[in-house]
C-alpha cells in the first residue's frame, strides 16, 4: 500500500518476497532477555518451555503493533479524503512545474505529491517503526544492533523504497492519462516486469547493501548444498554466508535470485548453531522451491493479485470521479489517497488466500526437503532449533494462523517432520 510504512527490516521493504526456511510466519514473538549464549549444535534439540512463553508475549505485541500501524494508516487517508487535505496538497504545489509531456501527466507534479504524501506517512510512523523495528526486538534478545546501526539501514530502505515507489506512481499516473480505460492492465503488467527485473538483481544490488556476504569456503556444508542443488537441477552461482548476527540473533537461508544471479545464502547465525545434518535439510528446503517454481509461481499469483486490485481501484475511481467535480480527472494528484485506500482494502481482503496459497508451498518444499534427504530428524531438530531461536510460536491462534502466517505454523512443520519419521520407521519395519 503506497502510504503504509512498514515495520519489517528494510531490506525486505525492497525485494520480491522469496520462500524461506523461517520458522516464524505473521510475527513470531516473546518479552524477556534471550538465553545468555546460542543452543550448541552438539546439544539434543528441545523446545524451551521458556522461549515458547516469550514467543507468545511477542507476537501478542507484533501483533498489535501492526494492527496500530494499520490503523494509523487508516486514519491518516480518512483524514486526506474527508477534509479535502488531498485537494489542499495538490493546490499547494501549485508551484511545482506543470511540465506535461502527455496530455493531463504532470510527473513533476504528480512526483511531489507522492513525496509529500510518504513524508507525513514517515514522519508520523517514525516512533512505532523504532519501537516495533529496534525496541521490541532488542528487549526480547532479537537484536543485536546499536541504534546507530538500526538507524542507517531504516535510512538507505526508506530511500530505495521513497524512489521505488515515486517513480512507480508517477508511472502509474502516466498511464492513467494516457490510458484511462486499461490503465489498470498496463500497470499490472508493467508491475510483473519490475518484479522480475527486481529478483533478478536483489542478489547482486540489493542484499549486499544490508548484510555482508562472504563466499562459502570448500566445507562439508557447501559439499553438500552443491550435492543437493545438482540433485534438484538448479544451477546456482554460488554459495554464500550472510553475516545476520551483526543485525540478528535468528537463523535464516535462502536461495535468491532468478538466472545467472541465483545463489544459495546461508545466515551465520544457522552455520553457527546447527549441525550439517539440519544444514543440509533447510537448504533442501530453498531448493524444493526451485525444484516446483515456487518463484514463478508466485510472481504470478503477486501479479493476479495486483491485477485484481487495480481494476478494483479503477472501478472505484471512475465512480468517485464521476460524483465529484473537485478532481480535475484520473490523472489528477488528489486522487492519490483514493487509489492508496483501494488498493489497500483489496489487499487486506485478498490476504488471507494469498497467505494460504503460501503456507501450501512452503508445506511442498518441506516434504520435498524429507524426502530429499531423509534426515527426519534433522528436520525435527533443525525446526526445534528456529523455534527457540527466532522465538515462533508453536501452536498460534488458528484465526491468527489463518489471516497472516505465510509459513505453516512451526507446531504443524513439527507434527509434519513426525508424521513422516513414523512412516519412515513403519516402512522400514515391514521389510524383510
Amino acid at each position: 500500500m503506497l502510504i503504509r510504512r512498514s515495520t519489517r527490516p528494510a531490506y525486505a521493504r525492497v525485494q520480491p518476497r522469496y520462500p524461506r526456511f523461517t520458522a516464524e510466519a505473521a510475527d513470531p514473538s516473546g518479552a524477556t532477555p534471550a538465553p545468555e549464549r546460542e543452543p550448541s549444535p552438539l546439544e539434543p534439540a528441545t523446545l524451551d518451555a521458556t522461549r515458547q512463553a516469550e514467543a507468545r508475549r511477542y507476537a501478542r505485541q507484533r501483533q498489535t503493533l501492526s494492527l496500530i500501524s494499520l490503523c494509523l494508516t487508516a486514519a491518516l487517508v480518512t483524514i486526506f479524503l474527508f477534509t479535502g487535505l488531498n485537494f489542499w496538497l495538490r493546490d499547494a504545489l501549485a508551484f511545482v512545474p506543470a511540465w506535461s509531456p502527455a496530455w493531463g501527466w504532470q510527473p513533476a507534479r504528480i512526483g511531489a505529491y507522492a513525496l509529500a504524501l510518504l513524508l507525513i506517512s514517515i514522519v508520523l510512523s517514525l516512533p512505532l517503526d523504532y519501537y516495533s523495528g529496534y525496541i521490541l526486538p532488542r528487549r526480547y534478545g532479537l537484536s543485536t544492533q546499536t541504534p546507530a546501526a538500526w538507524a542507517r539501514d531504516e535510512l538507505k530502505g526508506t530511500a530505495l523504497s521513497l524512489v521505488f515507489e515515486i517513480v512507480a506512481v508517477v508511472a502509474v499516473y502516466a498511464l492513467l492519462a494516457v490510458s484511462p480505460g486499461l490503465w489498470w492492465l498496463w500497470a499490472g503488467l508493467g508491475m510483473l516486469v519490475f518484479t522480475v527485473l527486481l529478483a533478478n538483481l536483489a542478489p547482486i544490488l540489493l542484499l549486499p547493501l544490508f548484510y555482508k556476504l562472504t563466499p562459502l569456503p570448500d566445507n562439508d556444508v557447501k559439499r553438500r548444498a552443491l550435492a543437493l542443488a545438482e540433485r534438484a537441477r538448479t544451477r546456482v552461482r554460488g554459495i554464500y554466508a550472510m553475516k545476520m548476527s551483526e543485525k540478528t540473533t535468528a537463523a535464516n537461508a535462502m536461495v535468491i535470485g532468478l538466472g545467472n544471479t541465483r545463489r544459495i545464502v546461508i545466515g551465520d547465525t544457522l552455520l553457527d548453531h546447527y549441525t550439517p545434518d539440519e544444514i543440509e535439510v533447510v537448504v533442501a528446503h530453498e531448493l524444493g522451491h526451485q525444484v516446483h517454481r515456487d518463484i514463478p509461481k508466485l510472481i504470478g499469483m503477486q501479479t493476479i493479485a495486483t491485477l485484481g486490485g487495480l481494476f478494483i481501484a479503477s472501478l472505484a475511481l471512475d465512480a468517485i470521479l464521476s460524483a465529484d467535480s473537485r478532481y480535475f480527472g484520473l490523472a489528477d494528484p488528489a486522487t492519490l489517497p483514493l487509489l492508496a485506500v483501494a488498493l489497500g482494502i483489496f489487499g487486506l481482503v485478498t490476504m488471507p488466500l494469498v497467505n494460504g496459497v503460501s503456507r501450501w508451498i512452503e508445506a511442498q518444499a518441506d516434504i520435498y526437503a524429507l524426502e530429499t534427504t531423509g534426515k527426519t530428524d534433522a528436520f525435527i531438530s533443525a525446526m526445534t532449533r528456529l523455534a527457540n531461536q527466532n522465538l515462533a510460536e508453536l501452536e498460534p491462534a488458528p484465526w491468527i494462523e489463518f489471516l497472516l502466517y505465510n509459513h505453516p505454523s512451526i507446531g504443524k512443520r513439527l507434527a509434519m517432520g513426525q508424521e513422516y519419521a513414523a512412516k519412515q520407521a513403519a516402512g522400514a519395519a515391514a521389510r524383510p
